[in-house]
């Protein structure tokens, strides 16, 4: 049993999903599910709101996502901890959430104890990654400097490609402009470039665009 008990913040954009990890975390005096969120935006302020240990995010949600609101989460510099509770397990969608400051990434068909030895450890600070998830970063790790784009840097690429603004890509992908950023930050490493022409220049003749 846990020294203390482990506050949650539940976010997911269905409401059954939402009411079954709510009943299984309520089924243990470990736990206590402070609130509930069904996007990243109102995760934010929720988080800002309840102060929980853990944040249980999933990804894709409609409106405002999860790694974006991962990002804001880190930005802010609050203390929760967040593990990413999703359906998805591809490069596009890993990546990104724990390069935006995820602790953990399972995957929804985890065991019930699997989940809560994984809250326990995210709460703790430690990494949590399932084996498929870990066994992928290690071979991005294992491959530096030709890492792939993810879909959303591929996306903010080609939006700087027609010279559009931060600013501009912010309201054209529905993202803060600090995430534009990070993108950007996170892409330049990728190709090995410090600045926006040289990452066009480069995509160009890696035929990542056109």
């Amino acid at each position: 049993m846990a020294e203390r008990t482990i506050t949650l913040l539940i976010v997911d954009d269905h409401p059954v999903v939402r009411d079954g990890l709510r009943g299984m975390f309520a089924a243990s005096p470990d736990f206590e599910v402070l609130g509930e969120a069904a996007d990243g935006a109102e995760a934010v302020v929720l988080a800002e709101i309840l102060d929980p240990d853990v944040v249980l995010m999933d990804l894709r949600m409609p409106g405002s996502g999860g790694v974006a609101a991962i990002a804001e989460l880190t930005r802010r510099g609050l203390r929760c901890r967040v593990l990413v509770l999703t359906t998805y397990d591809t490069d596009s969608d890993t990546l990104p959430a724990i390069e935006a400051g995820a602790t953990g990434y399972l995957l929804k068909d985890a065991p019930r104890d699997e989940l809560f030895t994984a809250v326990r450890a995210a709460a703790e600070g430690k990494t949590v990654l399932s084996p498929a998830i870990a066994s992928r970063l290690i071979s991005h790790v294992r491959t530096p400097g030709n890492e792939p784009l993810s879909t959303r840097e591929r996306e903010v690429l080609a939006l700087v490609a027609k010279g559009t603004s931060n600013r501009e890509i912010a309201a054209v992908l529905f993202i803060s402009e600090a995430t534009v950023k990070t993108h950007l930050t996170h892409l330049y490493g990728k190709l090995g470039v410090k600045d926006r022409a040289a990452a066009v220049a480069v995509a160009y003749d890696r035929g990542i665009l056109g």
